[in-house]
């Protein structure tokens, strides 16, 4: 979506962003009624924060198994933060980050785990592990990961690269759409607000960019001629993920890693150009196919 990110409160005259906020309403009065008084950027993300600390608190005491009255709750808040979360901040593409990451790999580990016959102390030790550092972003080393909840990484590595690869997708699409520019496009000097721009709520801008004002920022030159070349590689990186989602993700955990590596390396090139970033996240899914998810042509 498109939104106006600074706002300011037609009530009290407060103005603050909506990218810190992620609401439409004025953090002073309450009032909802409030006007963009920027141009539209493309925007994903929602800021929410991830506290699990009540969780390590009633997983951290239960013997065994974890406690059933309380899987339910931590699925619920995982959900949640994965749900609100995205990769685009106030028109800039965002690295995958760890603390999402580690959020998806936890919540397919709870399912993972409750899903075992004779769960070991190893299946458990992973589980908490995850637990205790997932707010903060850290996960357990690749080595680490038990054979049973190997899919767990597995599937967390598909549903992060695919959810940022249509984020960075969309983005691509704004570069593409920028490199030519139809005559007019270009936003005069000292533009107003549109009329109906302050009815309380998130503002849309149609394909066609009718405001004539960029909606994504990168850094670099021409960044026309990366869309080409990201796009090639978000597709061959679409296939490796959709064939390790057949496997349920139960694929080695270094090529669960790979995927999310390249994922991020392919967001690096998108922002900055670097062609050394395309090239690395090709070998990476060259190596994927080569090593765990059978052949496949380049």
């Amino acid at each position: 979506m498109k939104v106006r990110g600074e706002r300011e409160c037609q009530s009290c005259g407060t103005r603050w962003s909506y990218y810190e906020t992620g609401s439409v309403a004025c953090p002073s009065c309450g009032d909802l009624r409030s006007v963009g008084v920027d141009a539209r950027t493309a925007h994903t993300d929602t800021p929410v924060a991830l506290d699990l600390a009540a969780h390590r608190e009633r997983f951290g005491d239960a013997p065994g198994t974890l406690p059933q009255s309380g899987v339910d709750e931590l699925q619920s808040d995982l959900r949640e933060y994965c749900r609100k979360r995205g990769f685009i901040d106030g028109g800039r593409l965002a690295s995958l980050d760890a603390t999402y990451l580690a959020a998806r790999e936890l919540l397919e580990a709870v399912d993972c785990f409750e899903r075992l016959r004779d769960p070991t102390d190893a299946d458990r030790e992973y589980l908490l592990a995850l637990l205790a550092g997932a707010d903060d972003g850290e996960r357990p080393p690749t080595d680490e990961v038990p054979t049973a909840l190997r899919e767990a990484r597995g599937m967390a590595a598909v549903r992060a690269a695919e959810a940022y690869r249509s984020d960075a997708l969309d983005v691509l699409d704004e570069l593409d759409f920028l490199d030519e520019p139809e005559a007019g496009d270009e936003p005069e000097a000292g533009d107003e607000p549109e009329a109906g721009d302050e009815q309380g709520g998130t503002e849309h801008l149609d394909a066609a960019g009718n405001d004539g004002s960029p909606t994504v920022t990168v850094d670099g030159d021409d960044p026309g001629s990366r869309v080409a070349p990201a796009r090639d590689a978000f597709e061959r990186l679409r296939d490796r993920v959709a064939r390790a989602d057949a496997l349920g993700g139960d694929v080695p955990p270094a090529t669960a890693d790979a995927l999310v590596e390249a994922a991020d390396a392919l967001g690096e090139y998108v922002r900055t150009g670097d062609e050394a970033k395309l090239e690395a996240a090709n070998g990476l899914l060259d190596d994927a196919i080569a090593d765990d998810l059978g052949p496949a042509g380049r």
